[in-house]
């Protein structure tokens, strides 16, 4: 007999709180539960961190379950103060739009959309032409606002000062759970543990205005050791978009991570069996490298595809073990004619965006943190010409341990 999913999901470290619990997990074992989950179209491309959340999305379509993907078309119009010190930028329609679009390509990989088996909706289509006295009169009514400025969501804003703009966020995040509940018949909320304070407010309009019962199911964040959210590379984020953050990169990242998160997010970001997770997390020392090999393989086959994960892994081995080709590391091509006069060291690296301003890469290259065809360059001026690449017109800078650029010159 297939596992209930939510025993699937708090096996694998999913689930951080549940309005319900008890409820929930005989809900789930019980019926085809249609679920939410919401996404901000705050940028055009979905991140490693929102991938847990998409994980568990498929985690329950495999079991059976209806998700419903929300575009934030409309929320995103104020931005979810959520975490932040400052007010986010406002967007354009337009922007927003666009961004929304290209989520809903990015999550049509992983979450099947044919034949009813899952909805994309976007609050757009009933937030943006909302009669605010209406609005008030409906959904205001419902909402204490002695307990809302209680809500952790709004702790970090409260400090610098929360404008009415934004504290509006948590009326329409519950707003569109009542409306999906009463356009699909949508039962559940789920989402990251930072959006607790808003699926609660959800939930709890649902019961009062519908006599009807309503759940909320929140997730582990990815964080560091140290508390940080993890998805954070030198460059930035770490980006789905193979245009954004290459599958190399992507791919190195997750091979790079803590050794005490590996068991972790072999668990949470992976289908792996947990038997072979705990294996794998228990190994020691140099051997927990293997693991990380086999996670950073597995989640990159998930979002890019069996063939750009073991590109990735080839070029991986190329650079930390030697003897295969490195055709698949990141490269940047100039012309024979760029290189007339030659290049100094720094421009290559901002070029190459191993660094993000020429003060990062003197620095870097002064203190011994730079390496070109494995010699150590300290002479920030220095300039390197097509005498200096190979045979092959290549040419391998390194930047720390773990950060590899190859430039090659055009014929």
């Amino acid at each position: 007999m297939a596992k209930n999913v939510y025993d699937v999901l708090l096996e694998r470290g999913f689930i951080e709180q549940t309005t319900h619990e008890t409820e929930i997990r005989e809900l789930l074992e019980k019926e085809k539960v249609t679920f939410y989950i919401g996404f901000d179209a705050t940028a055009d491309s979905l991140t490693a961190g929102h991938f847990l959340t998409v994980m568990a999305m498929m985690h329950m379509q495999q079991a059976g379950h209806k998700p419903i993907a929300l575009l934030g078309g409309g929320t995103t119009m104020i931005g979810d103060p959520t975490g932040k010190s400052d007010m986010r930028t406002i967007m354009t329609k337009e922007t927003i739009q666009y961004n929304a679009d290209c989520f809903y390509k990015q999550l049509s990989k992983f979450i099947n959309f044919d034949n009813d088996n899952a909805i994309i909706a976007n609050n757009a289509d009933w937030l943006l032409d909302l009669n605010y006295v209406d609005f008030l009169r409906e959904i205001g009514i419902h909402f204490s606002v002695n307990k809302m400025i209680t809500a952790e969501c709004y702790k970090q804003r409260m400090e610098r000062g929360l404008t009415f703009f934004e504290f509006n966020y948590m009326l329409m995040q519950s707003y569109d759970f009542w409306k999906l509940y009463k356009l699909y018949g949508c039962q559940m909320q789920l989402g990251g543990n930072d959006q607790w304070s808003n699926i609660l407010g959800g939930v709890e309009l649902i019961r009062k205005k519908e006599q009807a019962p309503a759940f909320g199911l929140t997730f582990k964040l990815l964080t560091t050791s140290e508390g940080i959210k993890m998805g954070k590379s030198m460059k930035g984020a770490v980006w789905l978009d193979p245009n954004k953050t290459s599958p190399y990169e992507f791919y190195q990242y997750w091979r790079n991570i803590e050794d005490v998160k590996v068991e972790e997010c072999l668990g949470l970001l992976t289908f792996l069996p947990m038997e072979e997770v705990k294996r794998l997390g228990a190994l020691q020392d140099s051997d927990i490298n293997y693991a990380k090999d086999v996670l950073a393989f597995e989640i990159t086959k998930i979002v890019h595809g069996e063939e750009e994960a073991l590109k990735a892994q080839t070029a991986s081995k190329a650079l930390f073990g030697g003897g295969a080709a490195l055709e698949n590391i990141p490269t940047t091509t100039y012309t024979k004619e760029q290189f007339a006069e030659g290049i100094d060291l720094i421009t290559m690296m901002v070029d190459s965006k191993l660094v993000a301003t020429r003060s990062d890469g003197r620095r870097n290259i002064e203190q011994g943190g730079v390496t070109v065809n494995d010699i150590k360059v300290t002479d920030f001026a220095k300039k390197f010409t097509e005498a200096d690449f190979d045979d092959e017109g290549k040419l391998l800078v390194k930047k720390g341990k773990k950060q590899y650029h190859m430039f090659k010159v055009e014929n």
